[in-house]
């Protein structure tokens, strides 16, 4: 029985962000063209489209339209009308604009695919090489990392807001955050001295909320493994949704959900916490590095203005 005809195709506890859907609905047209031995090419002329645009439904990366699901039904030859009626309001679910259209001014295309998955994610583990997880930034630290693309003021302002409601919306419960953050990425100066100060001390903070779990990768151990940058691996808790791999880039990301991409990076991630600190040591780690900013501070002589 195919995964689109069994009684758990769409669990009640499947989530409901439109970028989710849109991947469920997309694995489950999949499952029914490749069950009936239809290649993509022949299901491409059921809806006047191509061969890529049967892709990227399939892969969840576009919206699309009831007529051409039904259409694709159609040519698969499916005929139950409660499993059609199903596929078709997964479809108009799927259409629906996600909380995060009220940023679309500042909100590049290639990110609102992470946004719809993060939103639906059960487990979210992340690697970050360069800067603290955008989840876990305080609103000094966020306001001073989106600076340094020198956005116009109200667009960076924006961008702040779009950040700490993503953060709002996590704290809120749903998903849970296992992060690692490599030490450069601490010991890295964003903003001011206080801003740094009032970082460390709400990773600190966070360390002992549950749902959140923070390792640090230090310096010291060295090169312990082969990701040349941070990424992050979502997990669902719909059993049609394999992980996503997401992997962020100056301009664009990347979304790999091959299973053997996300095997490699998933065994990445595995050898990169062996090698960090405990979570139940983290907190200690964070309070060094803290105290180390407060004695470098207070070494820094004053140097009196001439009377």
């Amino acid at each position: 029985m195919s995964a689109a005809t069994s009684g758990d195709s769409v669990r009640p506890e499947a989530p409901n962000a439109p970028t989710v859907l849109r991947i469920l609905l997309g694995a489950q047209l999949r499952r029914l063209r490749e069950s009936r031995g239809i290649s993509a090419t022949e299901a491409a002329k059921a809806i006047n489209g191509s061969e890529s645009k049967i892709s990227r439904i399939e892969l969840g990366r576009n919206s699309v339209r009831e007529v051409d699901v039904a259409d694709l039904l159609d040519r698969y030859g499916v005929t139950d009308r409660a499993e059609r009626e199903q596929l078709l309001n997964l479809a108009s679910q799927s259409n629906e604009h996600g909380w995060w259209r009220h940023y679309h001014d500042v909100l590049p295309t290639w990110f609102q695919a992470y946004l719809g998955l993060e939103e639906s994610a059960q487990f979210i583990r992340s690697y970050e090489v360069q800067f603290v997880p955008g989840l876990l930034q305080t609103e000094e630290y966020s306001q001073a990392v989106i600076e340094l693309a020198a956005f116009p003021h109200e667009s960076t302002e924006r961008r702040v807001q779009l950040r700490q409601e993503r953060q709002r919306r996590f704290a809120a419960g749903g998903v849970r955050l296992h992060a690692v953050i490599d030490e450069g990425a601490l010991r890295r100066p964003v903003g001011s001295p206080d801003v740094m100060r009032l970082q460390l001390r709400h990773l600190m903070d966070l360390a002992d909320e549950p749902g959140v779990t923070i390792q640090i990768s230090p310096l010291r151990t060295g090169a312990s493994h082969a990701a040349p940058g941070g990424f992050s691996i979502l997990s669902f808790a719909a059993e049609d949704l394999a992980d996503v791999v997401y992997v962020e880039l100056l301009t664009s990301a990347l979304y790999l959900d091959k299973p053997s991409d996300v095997e490699l990076y998933s065994e990445a991630m595995e050898l990169i916490r062996s090698t960090s600190t405990k979570p139940e040591e983290t907190r200690r780690f964070l309070w060094s590095m803290l105290t180390e900013h407060e004695e470098l501070d207070s070494a820094v002589p004053v140097i009196a203005s001439r009377p």
